[in-house]
C-alpha cells in the first residue's frame, strides 16, 4: 500500500483567515475616517469668508501667507443689523410707554421671536363707539410712527374691542369698529411718512381677547389697539 505523502506545511485554521479579512476592512474604515477628517484650510477659509459676507462682514481677501496662519483677522462693522434694529426699537418704545403711562394711557411692549408688539390701550384713543382718534393721542401716534419709520420693517396695525354689542353709531358689529380704528391709525402713519407699502391694519373685534371679558377691568384690557413689528422683515 502506497505510503500517503506527509505535508510540507500545515494548513492555516479558517478563523484566522476572517480575522485578517477584518482587520483589512478595519484598516480602511480608518484610513476612510482619517482622509475625511482632514480639512482643506482653504476651502475652510472660502466657508468663513462666505458666512461673514453674508452677515454683513467686510469681504476678506485670501492670501498665502494668510492661508498659512491659523487665525483670520475677521470684521464685523454691520453685523447683525436686523439684530440692533429689534433692540433700537424696543428702547424706543419702553420710552414711549413711560411718556404714555405719564398721561394715564396704558401700554404694554411685549416680544415674541422676531416680532415686537407694542400695545396701547384704546379707551383714550378713540371715542366711544367711534373710529375717529382723539387730538390728545396724536402726538403719541406722530412720535411713535417717526421712530418706526426710520428702521422700514413692516407693520401691522391691530384693532381689538370687548364682547359688548353696539348699540349705536354708524358700525354694526365690533369687527367693523375695530377695523375702523386699524385703518384710521393706518391713514396717520402714511401721512406721517410710513412707506405704505410696509403697513397693513386688520380688525379683529372681540375674537382675540388678551383675558375673559368676565369683568370690567378684563374689557377694559381687551379695548385695544396693536402694533405689530416683524423685526425679520
Amino acid at each position: 500500500m502506497a505510503r500517503k505523502k506527509k505535508e510540507e506545511c500545515k494548513s492555516i485554521p479558517g478563523w484566522l483567515i476572517s480575522f485578517g479579512d477584518l482587520m483589512s476592512l478595519l484598516l480602511t474604515f480608518f484610513i476612510l475616517l482619517f482622509s475625511m477628517g482632514t480639512i482643506s484650510l482653504e476651502k475652510f477659509h472660502m466657508v468663513i469668508k462666505g458666512i461673514t459676507e453674508s452677515l454683513g462682514g467686510r469681504k476678506i481677501i485670501y492670501e498665502e501667507k494668510i492661508l498659512n496662519n491659523s487665525n483670520i483677522p475677521l470684521e464685523f462693522p454691520n453685523m447683525y443689523p436686523k439684530l440692533k434694529k429689534k433692540k433700537r426699537i424696543q428702547k424706543e418704545l419702553s420710552d414711549l410707554q413711560k411718556k404714555l403711562a405719564a398721561a394715564g394711557i396704558q401700554a404694554e411692549v411685549e416680544t415674541h421671536g422676531s416680532i415686537v408688539k407694542f400695545r396701547m390701550n384704546s379707551d383714550k384713543m378713540f371715542p366711544l363707539g367711534s373710529a375717529e382718534p382723539l387730538p390728545t393721542i396724536l402726538p403719541y401716534i406722530k412720535e411713535l410712527c417717526e421712530n418706526l419709520k426710520v428702521v422700514e420693517l413692516p407693520l401691522t396695525i391691530e384693532g381689538h374691542t370687548d364682547n359688548i354689542p353696539i348699540r349705536r353709531g354708524i358700525y354694526k358689529t365690533n369687527l367693523e369698529l375695530s377695523a375702523a380704528r386699524a385703518v384710521a391709525i393706518l391713514r396717520l402713519f402714511i401721512k406721517c411718512g410710513y412707506d405704505k407699502n410696509l403697513l397693513s391694519a386688520r380688525g379683529y373685534g372681540e375674537f382675540r381677547p388678551l383675558v375673559p371679558n368676565t369683568t370690567p377691568q378684563n374689557r377694559a384690557k381687551n379695548r385695544r389697539v396693536e402694533f405689530v413689528i416683524q423685526t425679520s422683515g
